[in-house]
């Protein structure tokens, strides 16, 4: 799971940064005018793409003892279904308490 998070997550996060260092290189350089919005854009879309690429690792986690595949697909609907069932069984004892 960590190794899945720290690509999925890492990498997009590193392109993020990296999205400030190009845009500053190409203006500071007047090789291009980049426009400040589409840097903010650019790298907010990166740093989304880290977010989702948190929640595939978790989610694509194998709990069982031995190891799972390489990229983990089959565990994500696996998993999903075991949160539901979790948040059902808390609102089934929180049912009769204020």
């Amino acid at each position: 799971m960590a190794q899945r998070i720290a690509i999925a997550t890492g990498i997009p996060s590193v392109m993020g940064m990296g999205v400030f260092v190009g845009s500053y290189l190409l203006v500071s350089r007047q090789i291009l005018d980049v426009p400040p919005g589409v840097t903010l854009a650019t790298s907010g879309a990166f740093f989304l793409l880290g977010l989702a690429g948190l929640s595939y690792g978790v989610l694509s986690s194998s709990w069982e003892t031995g190891p799972g595949t390489l990229l983990g697909f089959e565990q994500i609907p696996l998993n999903i279904s075991r949160i539901r069932e979790s948040i059902k069984g808390m609102r089934g004892e929180n049912a009769g308490k204020p």
